[in-house]
């Protein structure tokens, strides 16, 4: 009698424990990424050398196009009569040229833009996520959603406080 009751506690004890493991281990957490980047001082920093690079490939842009329109101007007055059939074919085939210049430097610089985007915001994705991961590791987390993506879900921990106070972030 003695081992039958003693054989009950101790599967109640392991049911008991298997069922508190299985509630600590669907601990849930949500956290918007987008809110915890655009906090972080080095997406400021990633900003304003993007403002500046973006200012440069328009001061470049400005550049060709003012030097376009010198040369285009120059056709376009009375001062032709100067040149020779050839060299006015010459002056026309240069400013058609610089033309395309043009028209391709505008989808260059989107892609360079873009480019330099990826490079700047890349780091501070993977930190950001990987403080996230930290965290939830830290306090127990198992599954942590992108607030931005969750429509419904059950009752859970906002992440964010806890991965800025682990980032320094006020």
């Amino acid at each position: 009698m003695k081992k039958i009751v003693t054989i009950v506690v101790v599967a109640l004890s392991l049911v008991f424990v298997a069922s508190s493991q299985t509630k600590a281990q669907s601990k849930i957490g949500y956290i918007s990424i987008n809110e915890l980047i655009a906090s972080m001082p080095e997406a400021k920093k990633a900003d304003s050398s993007l403002q500046e690079f973006q200012a440069a490939l328009a001061q470049n842009f400005d550049d060709m196009k003012r030097e376009f329109n010198e040369q285009d101007s120059l056709l376009t007055t009375k001062d032709t009569a100067k040149y020779t059939k050839a060299q006015l074919e010459i002056k026309r085939k240069n400013i058609g040229e610089q033309y395309l210049k043009l028209q391709g430097y505008t989808q260059q610089a989107q892609q360079q833009m873009q480019q330099k985007q990826q490079d700047l915001v890349a780091p501070i994705q993977k930190k950001a996520v990987d403080a996230v991961q930290t965290v939830a590791k830290e306090s127990g987390y198992t599954y942590v959603f992108a607030k931005d993506a969750l429509l419904t879900y059950p009752p859970a921990d906002d992440l964010l406080p806890l991965v800025k106070k682990k980032l320094n972030i006020k």
